[in-house]
C-alpha cells in the first residue's frame, strides 16, 4: 500500500503541530481539477441530442460529416509544428468527440428502422388503423412498468401495461419468417397484464400482436406493439436476473407488515421499486425536491460502497477503508470488489439513467484506486457521462440523467467550495457539508426541473437536511433486508422493522415540508423560466458571501462592527420576507394580493381537468362544504389552503370518476370533515372503493343524499339533491348520469352544479324537478358538448363556470357550447384561462368576481 500522504488543510483529521515542537511541513496542495474532458463531454452531449431524430435519408450525411470531423481533427495533431498549442489539441478533442457522437448516434437511430416492424407501423398509419395480427419472438429488455390511461371523455382511468423488448424473429400471414434486431414497446390491457408483469430482463418469449401506427419520427422505439394475448415463453432470464428478481420479491414480502408508507417506501429507497408508492406522497416528495431519494443514484452507490472502500471523503487518495482496510484486503482486489459490488448493483436497481451515470463515474474512481492513483472525481464524472453517451445516445435527452449530472457536478464543484466558506465561517464540519451539498445540488437541478414542472420548492433544502438523518441508515438496512431475505424470512422481516424507523422519519418530512402553505413557488414555465431562475440563483451566489463576510479582527465601535448592524440590517427582512413567503398567512396574503376573498358565496377552484367547487358557510371564515374534489391531492390542498379552509362539514361527490375523485386524500390532509356524502350508483367499482377506503382511513362516514333531500350549513347556505331523483333507469346509464345535481341558496345567490350530467339526465332533471332561474350555472361534464339546451334555457344563467384543464386532450369545453351560453346571455368564465374563480354577492343582482391565475395549472 503506498505510504499515506500528509493531510491537507482542508482534512478534517488533519491535527496541530504539538507545542515547542519543529513546524510541520507544509501540506502538499490538492490536485488542481483536470477539465480537458470538460468541454468534448458537453458537445458529444449536444451532438447526439441534437441527431436523435434522425431519419434513414439523413443518416449516410452525417456519417460523411463524421468522417470529415475526424480528418480535421486529424490534420489538426499532425499539422507541422514545433509544439501543440492547447487550442488546437482541444479542438481536435472536440471534433474527434462530436464525430464519435454522431456515429453513435446514427447508428443507434438505424436500429429503429431495420426489418420489417417500421414498414408495418407506417403501413398501419397510412391505413388510419391497427395492423394484422403477427407473430412476434421478444427478448424483454426492462421491467414492465404500469402506467394510468384516461378513456376519452373523462372515463375511468385504467391500468396500461408496456413492456420495452428487442424484437428478434417476426411471422407474419403473408410471408416467411424474418430475423431482425428492432427496438420495440409492447402495450398490454385487459386479462392479460397480469401475464406480462411477471416477465423479467433478458426473458425471450412470443407473442400475437398487432402493429399500431408509427408515431412521430424520433420515437425511441421501432414499433408499438398491441398484445392480443399472453407471452409464451421461449428462454427464461439470465441467472443474475433471476437472481435479482428474488432479492427484489423478497424485500417485498419482508415490507409486507410495515405501515402503508413505509411498506410501499422502503423498496423505492433500496431497488427504485415505485410501484406502491402512492400518488399523494409521491407528490410530497416532489413537493420538497425528495424524489431523488425514490430514483436509486449515486447516493445510494456512494452509501453501500462506503461500507466496502470507505467514506467519499478518500475519493482524492489512492487509499481504501471501511471494510477493506479493516479485513487487510489488498488495493487492486478492493477495488475489483467494488466493481464487481457495482455491477451487482446496476443489475439489482436496474440500468436506469441516473444509475448508469453513478456506476460509471464510480468504475473509472475504482480503476484509478487500482492502479493506486489519486481520482480526479470531474475527470471520472466527464469521462463516465462521455462514455454512456457513446453507448446509449437515448440519455442525451433523459431528463433523469441530466438531473443526476448536475447534482453530482454540483457536489463536486460548488459544494467542496460552499462547504469550506461554510467552516471559515465557524460552522461545525458536518452541518457545513450537509448544507453546501444540498445547496449545491439544489443550486444546479432547479433551473432544469422548471423545464419539467413550473414550480420552485422553497423547503427542498431544509427538508434535504433533515432527511440527510435517515438516509443512510434506511438504504444500509433495506440492503441488510434484501440480503438476508432468502436465506431467513424472519430474519428479514426484523430488519425491515429496523429500517421502517428511518423510513417513517423520510415520510413525515415529506409531508409535514408538502403541507407548509408556501412549499412551492409557481414559476414562468419553459425556457424563460429556467433562464431567470439560473440568473437568480447566480445573483444569490454573489449576494450571499456578503451577507456572510468570514470573522475577523473589529472594534466594537469600529468599521467591522458597523458592516456587520448593516448586513444584519438586510439580511433580516431577506429572512422575515422568506419565511412570510412559506408560512404564507391568509390574512396578510389577502391584504397583499387581495386572495383569498372575504365573504365570498362561492369559489372554483382550477385543479385541471376535473372538479372542486368550494361553498364557504357565512360567518366561519374556516370553513366550507367542498363538492367534488378533482383529480389531483396537491392541487385540491393547495386550493384549500390558500382559503384556509380547515373545517368541512360536508364533502359532497357528484359521482366516482377520477377527475372528481381522486384529489379526495388532499381535501381530507388535515382538516376536520364531517361526513362525505356520494352519488347511489358505486361505479366505476375501483373508484368507488377508493373513495371508501380513504373515508375510512380518515374516520369518516360515507353517507348518500335522499332523493330531494334540502340540507344547510348555515342559514345563508343551503341546497337541494335535484337528482338522482330516484333509480336510474336505461334512458340514464352510466357514471355521469348518476352525477350528483345540487341547486344551492348562497345568500342572495342561486346556483345550479350539474356535475357530468348527460343530455339524457338534464332532461329528465327538467321534467322531474322543474328547476327555478339561477344566477349561477356550473356547467356540466367541463363544458362538453353533450347538452341538454333546454335545460340551459330554463335556467338561465348570468354566469356560466366551466371547469376545465388547460390544452386538455378531450376539447373540452365546446366551442359550441360557450357560443351557446353566449347567447343566452351568460358571461363564460374557465378556470384554464383565469383560474380559481370567486363569486361575491350581498344583494340580489349583485355579483362580484374575483380571479386568482395559478401559472403551470392543467
Amino acid at each position: 500500500m503506498p505510504p499515506k500522504p500528509p493531510p491537507t488543510a482542508a482534512d478534517p483529521t488533519a491535527s496541530a503541530p504539538a507545542p515547542g515542537s519543529a513546524p510541520a511541513p507544509a501540506p502538499a496542495p490538492a490536485p488542481a481539477s483536470d477539465l480537458r474532458l470538460l468541454l468534448p463531454t458537453i458537445a458529444a452531449w449536444c451532438a447526439a441530442a441534437l441527431l436523435l431524430d434522425l431519419t434513414p435519408r439523413h443518416l449516410l450525411l452525417v456519417l460523411l460529416l463524421a468522417g470529415l470531423a475526424v480528418l480535421t481533427a486529424t490534420a489538426l495533431l499532425l499539422c507541422r509544428r514545433q509544439h501543440l498549442g492547447r487550442g488546437r489539441i482541444l479542438a481536435a478533442a472536440i471534433l474527434l468527440t462530436i464525430s464519435a457522437a454522431a456515429t453513435c448516434t446514427a447508428l443507434h437511430t438505424a436500429d429503429r428502422y431495420r426489418g420489417p416492424l417500421p414498414a408495418l407501423a407506417r403501413a398501419a398509419a397510412e391505413a388510419d388503423g391497427a395492423a394484422a395480427p403477427i407473430e412476434v419472438e421478444l427478448t424483454v429488455t426492462r421491467d414492465p412498468r404500469t402506467h394510468t390511461s384516461r378513456s376519452r371523455g373523462s372515463g375511468p382511468p385504467h391500468p396500461v401495461l408496456s413492456v420495452d423488448a428487442t424484437a428478434e424473429r417476426i411471422v407474419t400471414p403473408v410471408e416467411p419468417p424474418t430475423r431482425t434486431r428492432t427496438p420495440v414497446t409492447v402495450i398490454v390491457q385487459g386479462g392479460d397484464t397480469a401475464a406480462w408483469q411477471r416477465l423479467l430482463p433478458t426473458t425471450r418469449v412470443s407473442a400475437q400482436v398487432r402493429v399500431l401506427p408509427a408515431t412521430a419520427e424520433g420515437a425511441e422505439t421501432g414499433a408499438v406493439l398491441l398484445a392480443q394475448g399472453a407471452p409464451r415463453q421461449l428462454a427464461p432470464p439470465s441467472w443474475f436476473q433471476r437472481l435479482a428478481g428474488r432479492l427484489r420479491a423478497g424485500l417485498r414480502e419482508a415490507c409486507a407488515e410495515l405501515s402503508p408508507d413505509a411498506r410501499a417506501l422502503l423498496p423505492g429507497l433500496v431497488v427504485g421499486d415505485t410501484s406502491a408508492i402512492p400518488e399523494d406522497l409521491m407528490a410530497a416528495f416532489h413537493s420538497t425536491d425528495l424524489v431523488h431519494l425514490v430514483a436509486v443514484s449515486g447516493a445510494n452507490l456512494s452509501i453501500v460502497l462506503a461500507v466496502l472502500l470507505g467514506a467519499p471523503a478518500r475519493a482524492g487518495t489512492a487509499e481504501r477503508g471501511g471494510l477493506a482496510a479493516l479485513l487487510g484486503v489488498p488495493l487492486r482486489l478492493a477495488a475489483l470488489l467494488g466493481a464487481l459490488l457495482t455491477l451487482a448493483f446496476v443489475t439489482l436497481c436496474r440500468p436506469d439513467p441516473s444509475v448508469v451515470r453513478a456506476a460509471a463515474t464510480g468504475m473509472l474512481s475504482l480503476l484509478a484506486l487500482a492502479l493506486g492513483r489519486p481520482r480526479q472525481a470531474l475527470s471520472a464524472l466527464a469521462a463516465g457521462v462521455l462514455a454512456l453517451l457513446l453507448f446509449d445516445p437515448r440519455l442525451a435527452r433523459s431528463y433523469g440523467f441530466l438531473l443526476s449530472v448536475l447534482a453530482t457536478a454540483g457536489l463536486l464543484t460548488l459544494g467542496r467550495r460552499w462547504s469550506e466558506a461554510l467552516r471559515e465561517r465557524g460552522w461545525p464540519h458536518h452541518l457545513a457539508e450537509a448544507v453546501a451539498s444540498a445547496a449545491a445540488a439544489q443550486a444546479l437541478c432547479t433551473p432544469a426541473t422548471v423545464l419539467l414542472a413550473p414550480r420552485v420548492s422553497l423547503v427542498g433544502i431544509p427538508c434535504n437536511l433533515l432527511a440527510e438523518l435517515a438516509v443512510a441508515p434506511a438504504t444500509l438496512l433495506g440492503f441488510a433486508t434484501l440480503a438476508v431475505a432468502p436465506l431467513s424470512p424472519g430474519a428479514a422481516r426484523f430488519l425491515a422493522g429496523l429500517a421502517a424507523f428511518p423510513t417513517e422519519w423520510l415520510v413525515r418530512v415529506a409531508r409535514s415540508g408538502a403541507e407548509l402553505p408556501g412549499a412551492e413557488l409557481a414559476w414562468t414555465p419553459g425556457w424563460p423560466g429556467t433562464v431567470l431562475l439560473a440568473l437568480a440563483i447566480t445573483a444569490a451566489c454573489f449576494a450571499l458571501p456578503a451577507l456572510l463576510p468570514k470573522p475577523g479582527p473589529a472594534t466594537p465601535a469600529g468599521p467591522g462592527s458597523r458592516a456587520r448592524r448593516v448586513r444584519l440590517l438586510l439580511a433580516a427582512p431577506l429572512a422575515l420576507a422568506l419565511l412570510l413567503l412559506l408560512l404564507r398567512p391568509p390574512a396578510l396574503v389577502r391584504v397583499a394580493t387581495g386572495w383569498p376573498p372575504a365573504d365570498a358565496r362561492l369559489v372554483l377552484c382550477s385543479v385541471g381537468q376535473g372538479d372542486l367547487t368550494v361553498l364557504p358557510v357565512p360567518g366561519s371564515p374556516d370553513s366550507a362544504v367542498v363538492v367534488d374534489a378533482g383529480p389531483d391531492p396537491a392541487a385540491a390542498d393547495t386550493c384549500l389552503r390558500d382559503l384556509g379552509i380547515t373545517r368541512i362539514p360536508l364533502v359532497l361527490l357528484s359521482h366516482f370518476h377520477a377527475d372528481h375523485l381522486e384529489g379526495l386524500p388532499g381535501v381530507l390532509r388535515r382538516r376536520s370533515v364531517g361526513a362525505i356524502e356520494t352519488t347511489t350508483l358505486s361505479a366505476p367499482p375501483g373508484e368507488a372503493a377508493k373513495a371508501t377506503a380513504w373515508a375510512r382511513a380518515a374516520n369518516v362516514p360515507l353517507l348518500q343524499p335522499t332523493p330531494g333531500e334540502h340540507r344547510s350549513a348555515a342559514p345563508d347556505l343551503s341546497w337541494d339533491v335535484l337528482w338522482p331523483s330516484g333509480p336510474l333507469g336505461p334512458d340514464t346509464p352510466g357514471p355521469n348520469n348518476a352525477s350528483l345535481a345540487l341547486l344551492v341558496q348562497a345568500g342572495p345567490l342561486r346556483i345550479a352544479l350539474l356535475g357530468d350530467l348527460e343530455p339524457a339526465a338534464q332532461s329528465a332533471l327538467l321534467a322531474r324537478a322543474h328547476p327555478p332561474r339561477v344566477d349561477v350555472l356550473k356547467v356540466a361534464h367541463h363544458g362538453s358538448a353533450n347538452q341538454d339546451w333546454t335545460l340551459a334555457r330554463a335556467l338561465h344563467p348570468h354566469l356560466a363556470l366551466i371547469s376545465v384543464g388547460a390544452d386538455n386532450s378531450y376539447g373540452h369545453p365546446s366551442a359550441h357550447t360557450v357560443a351557446h351560453l353566449e347567447s343566452l346571455g351568460a358571461t363564460v368564465l374557465r378556470t384554464d384561462q383565469a383560474g380559481d374563480i370567486a363569486l361575491q354577492s350581498d344583494s340580489p343582482g349583485a355579483l362580484h368576481v374575483l380571479t386568482h391565475p395559478r401559472p403551470g395549472a392543467e
